[in-house]
């Protein structure tokens, strides 16, 4: 039996590996803290309710930056999924000072509470880290280009490479078994489209026959994996962290103290994508572009590709996405026409 710990847990990706952790195992609990800015209860209500999980999902209403709380929870856990931080675009654009504070503040208090219990920790990173990278496919060790200061939207990928920093120094410095999941494009039932996520965003105008707006040229492209996917990544690289291999010549690198992302395997612009959204829906909507000023209200700079290499969670858990991009275009669309999607 183990006990977990997942900061963030009411969100849209926690949620999902807050499910999949109480299914895998009958015998596993698992404490949620989260102060519900953007995540929602509503996405427990499920595994609150069923006889299979109930009575192993505890809910705590707090901040992640509360120490009090954070040492006490970590004291009662096995290990930390640390998933806290800002959400979306267009939330970071336009409240900077609450994302650079919650991310890197509570970073900050995690690593303290799991370093003093010596919990085996993972923190969600973000692709944003790889900044304006040049070269693609984006590796885990290549040298990142910042966007200058003067755009908002950095002040997320600079907090996120803090947070791995701050990471590896509690690693190399205390010996805390930590590992960073840098993650791409995450997507899937119940996520929404209120902080700027593209793919809910395109599937709820299609299916009141409504345009899809695409900011820009729609040129720029992506690479969307199903949540479902990358929860069952988060795991694997947790049981590695908690229970390392044996070495050997053949066995992978350990998990500890290394950086990976999670991501999918198809690029796609974002004018393919809305085509591809209105044709699954078979929707009557059109495409409209619109500039990033009018979208954000202000100067804005985007990356025109984020690809990740995945050659390392490959490696070390044997990592393959299982959804293509039509199959998870549709699982979204499902969900969205049925009001299903919460964990």
């Amino acid at each position: 039996m183990r006990a977990y710990l997942v900061t963030g847990g009411a969100g849209f990706i926690g949620a999902h590996l807050v499910r999949g952790l109480l299914h895998r195992n009958p015998h596993d609990r698992v404490t949620v803290v989260d102060d519900f800015s953007t995540g929602c209860l509503a996405n427990l209500a499920k595994l609150r309710l069923d006889p299979e999980t109930v009575g192993r999902l505890h809910v705590v209403r707090d901040s992640v930056e509360n120490q009090q709380t954070l040492n006490l929870l970590a004291s009662q856990c096995d290990a930390v999924f640390h998933l806290a931080a800002a959400v979306g675009v267009t939330l970071v654009a336009n409240e900077p000072i609450r994302t650079i504070r919650t991310t890197v503040h509570g970073t900050e208090v995690v690593l303290e509470a799991a370093s003093r219990f010596g919990r085996p920790t993972l923190i969600t990173s973000s692709s944003e880290v790889y900044g304006k990278g040049l070269q693609v496919p984006f590796g885990e060790d290549d040298d990142v280009v910042m966007a200058a200061t003067s755009f908002s939207r950095g002040c997320y990928a600079y907090s996120k490479a803090i947070d791995e920093f701050l990471a590896l120094a509690y690693f190399k410095q205390y010996g805390l078994p930590v590992t960073l999941a840098r993650l791409f494009n995450t997507v899937g039932p119940g996520q929404v489209g209120r902080y700027g996520m593209v793919l809910p965003r395109f599937v709820t105008a299609a299916l009141k026959h409504e345009p899809l707006v695409v900011y820009g040229d729609g040129a720029q492209t992506r690479c969307f994996c199903h949540v479902s996917d990358v929860t069952d990544a988060l795991i694997a690289l947790m049981d590695r962290l908690v229970k390392p291999l044996p070495h050997s010549e053949n066995s992978p690198a350990p998990v500890a103290g290394g950086v990976f992302n999670i991501g999918g395997l198809q690029e796609v612009s974002m004018n393919a994508l809305a085509e591809s959204v209105i044709a699954l829906a078979k929707s009557s909507s059109i495409i409209k572009h619109i500039s990033y000023e009018q979208a954000y209200g202000q100067k804005f700079d985007d990356m025109m590709r984020r690809v990740p290499r995945l050659d390392k969670i490959r490696a070390a858990i044997g990592f393959a996405p299982r959804s293509n991009l039509d199959q998870i275009i549709l699982s979204v669309i499902e969900a969205q026409q049925t009001g299903s999607g919460a964990a």
